[in-house]
């Protein structure tokens, strides 16, 4: 029977890239952007379509849903869950998805910008998926598979499940999260609604990934003011907050603590956005680490290099927050092995190792 079945993966999830859903990490909303909900409400019509009743977008821009149970044994309930937002780091506006069917090996050539060129070479994962269709952006825009491709393998389960319901499980919940690209993903969240024992997020890599353990995270928000003076009479009264977050910056190791210099366990100190004026410049840091416990070493680093800096520019000011962002789920999973290894198995018998 599932050798009949007409996999929805691929049409949804060309549907779903085309829908703008780009988060912003400077909103002070919930979600931070209003467009996050145009995807929610789309899965919502779309789960109603399988009869699933409960199907609904809340408030805070999450989608819940329930696949009843087909059997009468007593089984945990479980989640799948995926985040519906894309990065802030390039546009997530007018995406066009391309198909490169049966992919050859060769590089892929990105359209609508020819410079942007994908290549086994740098990504030698491309070698496993040869003959496979490729679906890429046209070159001006992210194309959303983070993750909306998770989203499109969960809205297909649900619809295979509906329509097969000879096929025994147990109660399934479904999570869609706004927000997690910037760290927010479930502040809102209502586990309430979903009274599921364990949770699976759908938001890996390469086909039969499974991933136990992830970064802790921070963000950092540094804010350097200087003093503002009129350029023609500004000798010995201008401090430039530019140039100060300049030489900040510019004071960061070149070889070490960042995302471009580490990597396996290795945590960094990334800055991620800058803004400003002479008067005021805002800086934005991610800092992240297996061990939590190095957050506060990481934070406390950024601030000696803080104080180092406005001590060589005497009357410029500077403050640095942190906000906690999430937490290494190994801390958790640790004391529950078994979510790990019935997910291993279920991975294996479904043909991947």
């Amino acid at each position: 029977m599932l050798s009949q079945y007409s996999y929805s993966v691929k049409d949804r999830f060309l549907r779903y890239v085309q829908i703008d859903t780009q988060s912003n990490p400077q909103s002070e909303k919930f979600p931070s952007t209003e467009k996050q909900k145009d995807l929610g409400r789309l899965l919502v019509t779309e789960l109603k379509e399988m009869n699933i009743a409960d199907a609904h977008l809340d408030e805070f821009g999450y989608v819940y849903a329930t696949i009843l149970s087909t059997t009468t044994k007593e089984v945990p309930v479980l989640l799948f869950c995926s985040h519906m937002d894309t990065s802030p780091d390039c546009s997530g506006t007018g995406v066009k998805p391309v198909i490169h069917c049966n992919y050859d090996g060769g590089p892929i050539q990105l359209p609508e910008d020819p410079s942007q060129i994908i290549t086994m070479e740098e990504y030698p994962y491309l070698g496993e998926r040869i003959g496979d269709d490729i679906i890429t952006a046209s070159g001006t825009t992210l194309l959303g598979a983070d993750n909306k491709a998770g989203i499109a393998v969960i809205m297909d389960m649900a619809y295979y499940l509906q329509a097969h319901p000879e096929l025994k499980h147990g109660t399934i919940k479904i999570v869609f999260t706004p927000d997690e690209e910037i760290g927010k993903g479930v502040n809102h969240i209502n586990l309430g609604k979903t009274g599921a024992v364990v949770g699976y997020t759908l938001d890996g890599g390469e086909r039969g990934s499974l991933e136990a353990e992830n970064f802790s995270a921070d963000g950092v928000t540094i804010v350097f003011n200087g003093i503002s003076a009129h350029p023609g009479l500004a000798k010995g009264k201008m401090v430039n907050a530019l140039k100060v977050a300049a030489d900040f910056l510019a004071s960061l190791p070149k070889d070490e603590l960042s995302p471009e210099t580490t990597e396996d366990r290795y945590g960094f100190v990334h800055p991620v956005q800058i803004e400003g004026t002479a008067e005021k410049v805002t800086l934005q840091f991610i800092i992240r680490d297996f061990i939590t416990a190095r957050l506060a070493a990481y934070e406390a680093y950024l601030q000696d290099k803080l104080d180092d800096t406005l001590f060589r520019y005497p009357g410029a000011r500077g403050t640095l927050t942190v906000q906690e962002q999430y937490r290494n789920m190994k801390e958790v999973i640790e004391q529950h092995p078994d979510v790990v290894t019935y997910a291993k198995e279920a991975i294996e018998r479904a043909g991947c190792e």
